[in-house]
């Protein structure tokens, strides 16, 4: 062979070479790019989908009882596969958590083990972990350490009856936690939970937000550019969160979410919150949503209680459920909601009452569900739509970060950082939202 013969293929490996470098230089200023086969990922995200897909027929096949037991808790379900095993924490206690949420366990599956490759995103974070989308970017996957994983098992009930008691809750929904194991190379374990960024299509800006100063600001991407950046709180400074006649009701779910966080012992979790313009048509509508809303004081549409079996079935039709009727007046183009108390199916009386007044049996689960795909983590005001959600449950308040909490105090003297205890986090999370939430 001669030599140009030689050259030609090095010049094509190398040429290829560059185009990858290339592209994973565009990827990671996109900050989100697919995970293709000549990524590092893609072998791993491969048994990943297999591995998710053989998991969630193993539910389909035997579905969950409507009352969960103390072994649905501790099971774990180990599934071989060529080359991997695959293993499922919990599972029936988190196919109920799906069925809970009406997450279809055939979409949830499809969307886990789709042809389209996973996406990777690039975060600004300072764990280790490595972050995934599916590919339709509605269920989010994070790899996690052993004790993280530990944790949210060890407190798995008390997260499950925080939701029961506040089916509305700003916490992100968990909805499955895994174990990869290969031959000669260490165990991932992951989660995979709902995007609170979804449908992203048309979000103008988003923010990770800590009620710190510290570490907190990000710079923005260049303007006109389509990079994914999530900025943070230094960012926010001189904005608000306009919430109009939601706003009671955010700040006292931020309220009960924290509160539940902090008897937890966590901190160092966060806030996102992303916005995107409501179109006219949505506006006129009344505070976006369809001109009449059933909404009730439970919204978990299942049998029995996860951690009461004797509890009757959860009814949409409960005694304090009603009906909020937007009326738009023509004049003005404002919008007033008339709440209708129902008796019987039948309207009661109707009062132009906010969440602040109503009784708090009533008001604590209270919130205006509106006709989008992701309705949990979604807030209307009067012009914007905001994306909410609170994530990274895990950092536990140990002897590691108290010591890091006083190296902090001498290193920042007089200003805000992360490493508080979990009383100061959540109150000063509190007073962030009230702060900015009009």
């Amino acid at each position: 062979m001669s030599h140009s013969e030689t050259e030609a293929p090095r010049r094509s490996h190398t040429s290829k070479r560059r185009l990858w470098g290339g592209l994973q230089h565009q990827w990671k200023l996109l900050g989100l790019f697919e995970i293709d086969p000549w990524h590092e990922f893609y072998g791993l995200t491969c048994m990943m989908k297999e591995g998710l897909s053989a998991a969630v027929q193993n539910t389909i096949d035997n579905p969950v009882p409507d009352e969960l037991s103390e072994e649905d808790f501790d099971m774990e379900v180990t599934q071989i596969h060529e080359g991997f095993r695959m293993e499922t924490y919990a599972g029936p206690v988190f196919a109920w958590l799906r069925r809970s949420l009406s997450v279809d366990e055939r979409e949830y599956q499809r969307s886990l083990a789709s042809q389209g490759c996973y996406l990777q995103f690039i975060s600004n974070s300072k764990s280790k972990a490595d972050f995934f989308l599916t590919n339709d970017k509605r269920f989010f996957l994070k790899t996690q350490s052993k004790q993280e994983v530990i944790f949210l098992l060890s407190n798995l009930r008390h997260y499950l009856e925080h939701l029961e008691n506040y089916p509305h809750s700003l916490l992100v929904r968990f909805l499955g936690v895994h174990r990869i194991k290969i031959p000669r190379q260490r165990k991932k374990y992951f989660i995979v939970m709902q995007s609170v960024f979804y449908p992203d299509e048309r979000i103008e800006v988003r923010y990770d937000i800590k009620g710190c100063e510290v570490s907190r600001w990000t710079d923005p991407a260049p303007e006109g550019s389509q990079v994914i950046v999530v900025l943070k709180d230094l960012n926010f400074e001189g904005k608000q969160i306009v919430l109009d006649q939601q706003r009671s009701w955010f700040l006292r779910q931020v309220d009960v979410d924290t509160e539940f966080l902090q008897r937890l012992g966590v901190l160092d979790y966060s806030l996102l919150l992303a916005h995107q313009p409501l179109h006219q048509d949505e506006r006129q509508r009344g505070l976006s949503f369809a001109t009449l809303v059933t909404r009730t004081a439970r919204s978990m549409h299942v049998g029995s209680s996860p951690t009461h079996s004797s509890h009757a079935p959860v009814s949409v039709t409960d005694d304090d459920s009603t009906l909020l009727v937007a009326q738009l007046d023509r004049r003005t183009d404002r919008c007033r909601v008339v709440e209708t108390l129902l008796v019987d199916g039948r309207g009661l009386a109707e009062a132009g009452a906010t969440d602040a007044q109503l009784p708090d049996m009533w008001a604590r689960n209270r919130r205006l569900l509106p006709s989008t795909k992701n309705p949990l983590h979604v807030i209307d005001g009067p012009e914007l739509r905001y994306f909410v959600g609170i994530i990274d449950l895990f950092t536990v308040y140990s002897w590691r970060k108290r010591l890091e909490h006083l190296w902090k105090r001498l290193r920042h003297p007089g200003r805000t950082f992360s490493t508080v205890s979990p009383p100061a986090y959540a109150a000063r999370l509190r007073d962030w939202a009230r702060e900015h939430a009009l």
